[in-house]
């Protein structure tokens, strides 16, 4: 999606604004740095709402998608949906944690008691969620592409454990993983590699075709669950994390006016981290 992680100052307080900050527990002001993220707006009405479950508002608007996004200079977004970003974190490094962050966050939410962390797809979401699951000790198995060794080297840097294909056995059964690539082959492969009992995340939006495959598996008690987008605790709490180890994003930045130069190295595997539009 374009334009759907968003950095910026606040330079003026619409009309009848009276939302608080989730983060804070006071209006939004002018000359305030805020992040828009993914999730624009819902209801606030519906059943998923009033459990606590606004991610799966039917309602609901996306930044960049629905809403208008942050490819522009100026970027018009609902107080109520923004967050204080951690001061540790300069803007270009921030933008990545409003969406990548914050899937990648939920992501690991369903994974947080392993031990044995395996990752699958090593780009802009993983490479945040390891060093989260790095800080609460948990021991990263990463997986990438066959044959990209650079990828692979990536994630030895951020402190896996180890690192290799996606068409390799890890060297020990996992607790959990969490697939961030959009490879539907992918699934069970990784249930291969989960002990009894083990938790399989899918933190993707899109997933190409799960292909048929045997019951045993699955079996076990192995689990199997998608993430869908965030709610807005998700971002008070990561963000206040991110701050506190504090998270080092890798970015690659690029001029607003070169947007399709990002978009195309990004489309061809040659980004190590995220890119970053800066008007």
């Amino acid at each position: 999606m374009l334009g759907h992680q968003i950095v910026g100052e606040v330079i003026e307080v619409g009309r009848g604004v009276d939302g608080l900050l989730p983060s804070r527990g006071a209006d939004v002001e002018v000359g305030m740095r805020v992040g828009v993220p993914w999730l624009g707006w819902t209801c606030g009405q519906c059943a998923f709402c009033l459990r606590g479950e606004e991610n799966l508002c039917d309602r609901a608007r996306f930044t960049g998608y629905t809403l208008d996004g942050g490819y522009a200079d100026h970027v018009v977004a609902d107080a109520r949906y923004c967050f204080e970003l951690p001061r540790e974190i300069d803007d270009a490094h921030a933008a990545p944690l409003l969406c990548a962050g914050l899937i990648g966050y939920r992501s690991w939410r369903f994974a947080r008691d392993a031990q044995r962390l395996g990752i699958y797809g090593f780009g802009a979401a993983a490479h945040i969620v390891a060093q989260v699951a790095r800080w609460h000790g948990q021991e990263i198995y990463a997986f990438t592409r066959p044959g990209d060794t650079s990828a692979q080297h990536f994630a030895l840097q951020l402190g896996a454990t180890w690192a290799g294909g996606s068409d390799q056995p890890p060297p020990v059964l996992l607790d959990a993983a969490i697939i961030f690539a959009s490879v539907g082959t992918l699934v069970p492969l990784a249930l291969r590699a989960l002990r009894k009992g083990g938790t399989l995340v899918c933190g993707g939006i899109h997933m190409s075709d799960i292909p048929a495959m045997p019951y045993a598996l699955l079996w076990s008690e192995r689990t199997i669950r998608s993430v869908a987008n965030l709610t807005r605790r998700d971002g008070v709490e990561f963000l206040a994390l991110a701050g506190r180890i504090p998270v080092e994003t890798h970015v690659e930045t690029f001029a607003l006016a070169n947007a399709n130069d990002a978009l195309g190295r990004l489309r061809s595997g040659a980004l190590t981290g995220a890119a970053v539009l800066l008007p």
